[in-house]
């Protein structure tokens, strides 16, 4: 029995060397179930009601969310000296005693996140008071108003990063963040405030501010010069004033998204602003009104009354633009808005506009020339307006000379301006669906009806021709371009002949779309296709898979809502099977009796059906699931696919069986009788 003793206190040395060595580096298991990784202590989620006192004593990080602890009590934290990193978010956390923080001198970040801290907010802030360290506190979603927030941070002075997102703030003064002199980011989204009143004076550091999810009415007077980031976004807002200053603003975001504006914002003269989002708003231009009436004489007053004293500000608001420095701005986001147009050298403000978005407005024509080049300009985003005319001004310089992405969908364009892609001549990308236009050339026309001309231009990746109400495309209208992407969809009419017109893009061409098109021909001929690799045939009339797709290399086909009642029983062999990845099925009126092809595809290695779960086959006039078809409809289904031939033998066996039986029968009975007749007919003796 003493034998092995020495071979085990060998393997549990070598056991206790390894764990010790290893410990800092590697996931281990503790007490309460919690995860050690290094000197990161994870006890999310483990129902503990009060802080463990078995853990590592030189813990740095510790997280508690999701458990059910209500008091952080004196001697908490006593044997964790070296924690820096606190969390106890979504917690039932009520107070949090006096001197629970008396031993973490060196705690930076607290996440106090989702507790109910507005129970005892007072003592809680005497607590924290303690904390000379602390960088980052989270006290969102605490129900706390702002008389609560003032006492909680009253004395934290080395705070860097607050969050008070989701309380119950209402109205924020010149008291409430009074000691924060560090701050240097303010998070107060969501939450009920109505009225700012001089609060963030104070805090010249501030460089991130979010008030976003409020219901601010108005920013008059704004003058925070430090601050980079202000996220506005989601209030009420219908006035945005800038105090009139030649002071540099260092401000290079501004959100003032989903509010209520009217009129473009009165922004800094001198800033850096470099991202200025608008997006919906009630926003519009009055120099010139739709009808073309001018405005230009017409001024705006503000009445704006602080304190004791009242201003009137006159404003001019389509010329204050001119007083705001927008050249370094990159971003501009006027989506969703009421703009009929814009006003004159509105886009000559902004040498360095990289991104622009005018979609979902008023716009009916939009004017580009030489005067306002946007020569950096890449995104240029005019879809979903009411635009018939799109002009260009053509002299010796070049217009859009960068441009990548023009989106012109949704419109009601007829033809684009002759020339205007050899301007742009690093364009990738060009969506005119939904647009009445034609390619040139067409078929038997002139070349001067109006059309669209994108012969030549090379850069050309991504083309988008949806519901374009094409016709019996011929020609070659794709000549000189290299396209990847061709989408054709919503043109009922388009297939009305051979694929002949997209010879120049058989080498190119990877992802086609020819989704409802009213394509029912399986004769029409993908072959020549070689570089195909998505092909998209929904929403058609197809009863039988094209054979020519066969040929292909597809990694994605899209065969939803046609006619199919099976497709064929090899289709998981072919070459097509052996390259499909991706294939997509539902919405077809499958024969529950002929399904070998779903077994053979559900066997298939790496094809993967994203839809499988909604196809269904038909029996009768049912509907049901492939892989689960109940035991009387497989019997139907075996009587309906056995041999037939074979069927009627054996139908007919029994039949004949029983006839030959009762010819016996009869014969039998009637066989003396039969003998006589005949004797007596056939006796007559003859002559030797």
């Amino acid at each position: 029995m003493e034998a092995p003793l020495p071979g085990l206190s060998l393997l549990l040395l070598l056991l206790a060397v390894g764990w010790g060595s290893g410990m800092d580096a590697a996931w281990a298991p503790s007490p309460g179930g919690c995860e050690l990784v290094q000197r990161i202590m994870d006890c999310t989620g483990r129902w503990l009601s009060s802080i463990p006192g078995n853990l590592r004593g030189d813990t740095e990080e510790l997280f508690l969310d999701d458990n059910t602890i209500r008091v952080l009590g004196n001697a908490s934290l006593l044997l964790y000296p070296q924690l820096w990193h606190l969390s106890l978010a979504r917690n039932r956390l009520e107070l949090i005693e006096a001197g629970a923080f008396l031993s973490s001198q060196g705690l930076e970040v607290l996440s106090l996140t989702d507790n109910l801290l507005f129970t005892n907010y007072s003592l809680t802030a005497a607590a924290l008071s303690a904390l000379p360290a602390l960088r980052t506190l989270d006290l969102a979603g605490n129900q706390l108003r702002e008389d609560m927030v003032s006492v909680l941070v009253s004395n934290l002075s080395s705070l860097e990063s607050l969050s008070v997102a989701r309380n119950v703030i209402m109205r924020l003064d010149s008291s409430i963040f009074t000691n924060l002199t560090q701050l240097l980011e303010l998070n107060l989204e969501k939450n009920y405030i109505f009225e700012i009143d001089n609060a963030f004076e104070g805090l010249q550091r501030l460089q991130t501010l979010n008030i976003a999810y409020n219901y601010l009415p108005c920013l008059v007077g704004f003058g925070l010069t430090q601050l980079r980031v202000l996220n506005a976004s989601n209030n009420i807002i219908e006035w945005f004033l800038t105090l009139e200053s030649d002071d540099l603003f260092e401000l290079e975001v501004l959100d003032l998204s989903h509010n209520r504006l009217l009129f473009f914002p009165v922004l800094p003269r001198q800033s850096k602003l470099r991202s200025l989002l608008l997006q919906d708003n009630r926003m519009s231009f009055y120099q010139r009104l739709p009808n073309g009436t001018s405005l230009a004489n017409v001024t705006v007053q503000f009445l704006i009354i602080d304190g004791n004293s009242t201003n009137i500000t006159t404003v001019r608001l389509w010329e204050e633009l001119c007083h705001s420095n927008l050249s370094s701005l990159r971003l501009l986001d006027m989506s969703q808005n009421q703009v009929w147009g814009l006003p004159d050298d509105f886009l000559a403000q902004m040498p360095s506009l990289t991104h622009l978005k005018l979609n979902q407005n008023c716009l009916e024509a939009f004017h580009l020339s030489e005067e306002e080049p946007l020569a950096n300009l890449t995104e240029l985003d005019l879809s979903q307006n009411q635009l018939v005319e799109l002009g260009v001004k053509v002299g010796v310089g070049d217009i859009l000379p960068n441009l990548q992405l023009f989106n012109l969908s949704t419109n009601r364009l007829q033809a684009l301006p002759p020339g205007i892609f050899t301007h742009t001549r690093k364009i990738t990308t060009l969506d005119l669906s939904r647009n009445r236009v034609h390619l040139c050339p067409q078929p038997g026309e002139a070349e001067s009806i109006p059309c669209v001309d994108i012969r030549g231009v090379g850069t050309l990746s991504h083309l988008s021709l949806a519901g374009c109400g094409l016709q019996g495309m011929g020609g070659r209208p794709f000549q000189g371009t290299s396209l990847l992407h061709l989408d054709l969809s919503d043109n009922r009419q388009l297939l009305s002949g051979d694929l002949g017109w997209l010879q120049d893009l058989v080498l190119t061409l990877q992802v086609l779309s020819l989704r409802n098109t009213s394509l029912s021909s399986t004769a029409l001929d993908f072959s020549a296709l070689s570089s195909l690799e998505r092909l998209d045939l929904s929403g058609n009339s197809l009863a039988a898979l094209p054979g020519s797709l066969g040929a292909l290399r597809l990694r994605s086909l899209d065969l939803r809502d046609n006619c199919l009642p099976a497709l064929p029983p090899d289709v998981a062999r072919a070459p097509l099977g052996s390259s499909l990845r991706e294939l997509y099925l539902s919405g077809n009126p499958y024969n529950c009796c002929t399904l070998g092809w779903w077994d053979a595809l559900r066997q298939a290695e790496g094809l993967r059906v994203p839809d499988g779960r909604e196809v269904t086959c038909r029996h009768g006039s049912r509907a049901l699931r492939p892989g689960a078809l109940p035991q009387p409809v497989l019997q139907s289904c075996r009587w309906q696919t056995a041999d037939m031939a074979l069927l009627y033998l054996v139908l007919a066996l029994p039949t004949c069986l029983t006839l030959l039986v009762a010819f016996v029968v009869v014969f039998l009975m009637l066989k003396e009788k039969l003998l006589k007749m005949v004797k007596t007919r056939c006796g007559v003796s003859g002559s030797y």
